[in-house]
């Protein structure tokens, strides 16, 4: 009996030690656009999954997807969290893209980041072939990820957490007026009015909009472990997630 215990248990530990590294993330680069390299943190699950690309706000890195991401590969979904080139640092993790942009003095603005994600959708693409890509983006890059998808056929669906008019030069709703794909749009409470007026000039019968009960907080630090509002702002996401696997 004891050895039957003891084999059950080495078994066990062995299932555990396979599912945690089968979700561990691996930093990966490739190049931008201009030829920028992007680092990244890249979990695979299963060759089939779903593939999220995870896109960080303002001043911060890849880092801002450490819980979430984790959660999101328990779910079924292979992830993508990249470093923009207009950020900094968010939970100890250093955004390498936006310091090598600046080490070579490209331009590091907001709408600069969008050929970094274009290139992120087509290093999925690449590597795995025609797979459905979502997109999901925290502050500005909510918005570069709903202009991507608007363009970007590789694009299947999209969330933006905070989405907004952030650019100075480009006027958001404008120019995702042809957008008909999957949509999930949240934010804070206070934010919920001009997040949603993004979509005043036309109808996506595919648009779901999340208000939460609670104040809630800017960009997708909801998901965070720590926020006190990431309970409802899963329980609204994960109906939208399940519906992408299928």
């Amino acid at each position: 009996m004891k050895r039957i215990l003891f084999t059950c248990a080495f078994v066990s530990l062995l299932f555990y030690s396979f599912q945690k590294e089968k979700i561990s993330a691996k930093t990966v680069t490739f190049p931008s656009l201009d030829g920028l390299t992007i680092t990244a943190d890249y979990t695979e699950i299963k060759k089939s999954a779903v593939w999220i690309v995870l896109c960080h706000q303002a001043r911060f890195s890849r880092g801002e997807y450490k819980d979430a991401a984790v959660k999101l590969n328990k779910m079924g979904f292979n992830c993508l969290a990249i470093d923009q080139r207009s950020g900094n640092e968010c939970n100890k993790v250093k955004n390498e893209t936006a310091s090598l942009a600046l080490s070579k003095k490209l331009p590091t603005g907001f709408l600069d980041a969008q050929q970094d994600i274009q290139a992120a959708v087509e290093y999925i693409f690449t590597l795995n072939g025609n797979k459905t890509i979502v997109l999901l983006g925290s502050s500005y890059s909510s918005s570069l990820v709903l202009l991507e998808a608007a363009t970007n056929f590789r694009v299947k669906a999209v969330i933006a957490f905070s989405p907004g008019e952030y650019f100075k030069d480009l006027n958001v709703a404008q120019n995702i007026k042809t957008l008909n794909k999957p949509v999930f749009i949240t934010s804070s409470k206070n934010e919920a009015k001009s997040a949603g007026a993004l979509y005043t000039n036309y109808e996506n019968v595919n648009y779901e909009q999340f208000i939460p009960q609670s104040e809630g907080e800017h960009g997708s630090k909801v998901l965070w472990e720590k926020s006190l509002s990431q309970k409802e702002y899963w329980e609204a996401l994960t109906p939208f997630l399940e519906k992408l696997k299928k």
